[in-house]
């Protein structure tokens, strides 16, 4: 009946499996019919915390009999807090922008860095340069800052300014008088669960120090401790001028943030947002940057990294003919499939075992499970995806 519902009355844009999940316990959901499956997508990395986390469902649940939403031209406490967690957390001396969701907070970043290169309302400097496998988003601007090109058909024309350089190396040679800022992603998430060198990070952002361009890190998905750290900026030692982050910061609700050291740059009325940074979402963030907190401080964030790393490490030793090497950081892995046919068929499998897996790029098997998950779920989920490699 739902599969019907929702293929009448739901525009086609997703691929869907028509499983219908009813509930969830950390990395572990249970479909209508109480099947159980191990989940280690987490939304695509969203629920980062697991499903129904208990100390942010009490958080939620105290704040909608409370205050929902009452709109960003009055104070709203828990956002406040949330944005000093998140600066203290980061390292940064920053502020912070709430929107809904990574798209929008990679909007938010460009208008800032388009606006950091007026001089009186003239635009001397406009230009952003992406990596041309990346993913920034899909609205009209962020899809044009994709450096995918198969992405761009049907949609334009597209907003002015972005060119992609073809990797790393590449961009000095591309910066000239009207580049602005150069967007990249420490770990291509779509582009194939892809890390750039850190040597090469670090170059890149002392070159742009010195010529006074931005640089914008997009740590939609590797932020929020999905790298090991709370920013993957962290983890390669720089400090971006601008970072944004989404996904696992709710973990479940919608938001997005973009940080920046250019506190003074947007003034009132050049930027919103309706519904971001609401008391709901607020409040659901903050606990879930506590719960991470604890986790990292506890040294129990770091063992799951180590031992999901180990997990995958002996599928390449042991499937040499089907995986060509483990890729990634953290919890935000991929083991890379001989082909995308060898791919499809793996998730399928994987789907038949009750394991939930992703696919990124062209032949990247995709791991983003949820931060805490347990030893158990993780002995469990790999177990499953053992029998699916042993059936092709």
């Amino acid at each position: 009946m739902f599969k019907e519902m929702d293929q009448a009355f739901v525009l086609p844009t997703y691929a869907r499996n028509y499983v219908n999940f009813k509930s969830g316990r950390n990395a572990t959901l249970f479909d209508e019919n109480n099947r159980e499956y191990i989940d280690f997508t987490s939304g695509i990395g969203v629920v980062s915390v697991g499903h129904a986390n208990e100390r942010v469902s009490n958080i939620i649940c105290d704040q909608v009999r409370n205050i929902t939403h009452i709109s960003n031209l009055f104070l709203i406490e828990p956002q406040a807090k949330l944005a000093k967690k998140l600066v203290e957390l980061s390292g940064y001396d920053m502020s912070v922008f709430f929107g809904n969701s990574g798209a929008e907070a990679n909007e938010g970043a460009i208008k800032i860095a388009r606006k950091y290169g007026e001089v009186d309302g003239i635009p001397k400097r406009y230009k952003i340069i992406t990596l041309e496998n990346s993913f920034h988003g899909r609205t009209i601007s962020t899809l044009k800052a994709t450096g995918q090109k198969s992405m761009h058909n049907y949609f334009g024309p597209f907003p002015d300014g972005f060119v992609y350089a073809p990797n790393m190396e590449s961009v000095e040679s591309m910066l000239d008088d009207h580049t602005i800022a150069v967007m990249i992603e420490l770990v291509q998430g779509e582009g194939g669960v892809e890390p750039q060198d850190k040597a090469e990070v670090q170059e890149l952002a002392k070159l742009l120090k010195e010529k006074d361009i931005l640089l914008i890190v997009d740590e939609v998905q590797t932020g929020i401790y999905r790298t090991g750290e709370m920013l993957a900026s962290n983890l390669y030692e720089i400090e971006p001028d601008i970072v944004t982050v989404a996904k696992g910061l709710g973990g479940g609700v919608p938001i997005g943030a973009v940080m920046t050291r250019l506190k003074d740059v947007l003034k009132a009325g050049d930027h919103g947002s309706t519904f971001g940074g609401n008391y709901l979402v607020s409040s659901a963030s903050l606990e879930v940057l506590n719960i991470l907190e604890d986790l990292k401080d506890s040294g129990e964030l770091d063992h799951s990294l180590i031992s999901f790393e180990e997990k995958l490490d002996s599928f390449c030793k042991k499937y040499p003919h089907i995986v060509e090497k483990s890729v990634g950081l953290g919890l935000m892995r991929g083991l890379r499939i001989k082909d995308g046919d060898t791919l499809a068929k793996i998730i399928s499998l994987s789907f038949d075992e009750s394991l939930l897996v992703l696919k990124a790029g062209r032949n990247t098997l995709r791991f983003l499970p949820p931060l805490t998950i347990s030893k158990e779920e993780m002995e469990e989920g790999f177990e499953k995806l053992e029998k699916a490699f042993s059936k092709l």
